[in-house]
């Protein structure tokens, strides 16, 4: 099966988790790919990442510390093709790269992949809990039939990329 790779290394700042690549973006080779996909544009407009680029470069965002997988690797056209096999899986295989590569904050694009991973249901936002010693924020996703404003969209990225910052400043000041 053709999938995406993951760009993962260890003690990156940050790791967003997808659903599952799209069969079009797998097509292209590329994360979140596609002219009308809003994710690329949020990352630099938010300030996640400091300069633009588009999902031909998405291998670029190791750059910046960010890292990008998904709960499942199987192509589909929608996520509504997806098995509880699939998140079964997804749940033991992302589990076992969260615990590997230790990110500071894990982002989870949209509820679908969160709430199948945590098995549990959730709000947009930082989570409670930490998960493997990350803190946990839900994104609106930035693909899909679920139709949210930009500015909705954009004020959740912000405050990833706000956390993101304490993170990695509450880091900085800690005793090595």
């Amino acid at each position: 099966m053709k999938t995406l790779p993951d760009y993962l290394r260890k003690g990156m700042k940050l790791v967003i988790v997808g659903c599952n690549p799209t069969e079009s973006s797998v097509r292209a080779g590329h994360y979140y790919a596609g002219r009308g996909n809003p994710f690329w544009p949020l990352l630099y407009d938010s300030g996640v990442v400091p300069e633009p680029f588009d999902y031909p470069d998405d291998r670029r965002i190791i750059e910046f510390g960010i890292g990008l997988t998904d709960l499942v690797k199987r192509p589909t056209k929608t996520i509504e093709e997806l098995k509880r096999e699939d998140f079964a899986e997804g749940r033991f295989v992302l589990s076992r790269k969260l615990e590997e590569y230790l990110p500071r904050v894990i982002a989870f694009n949209g509820k679908l992949p969160f709430e199948q991973f945590a098995q549990r249901k959730c709000n947009y936002g930082i989570q409670k809990e930490l998960l493997y010693g990350a803190h946990v924020y839900v994104l609106p996703t930035t693909i899909g039939e679920i139709v949210r404003s930009r500015s909705d969209r954009l004020k959740h990225f912000r405050k990833l990329a706000d956390l993101v910052k304490r993170t990695e400043k509450s880091r900085d000041t800690q005793p090595h």
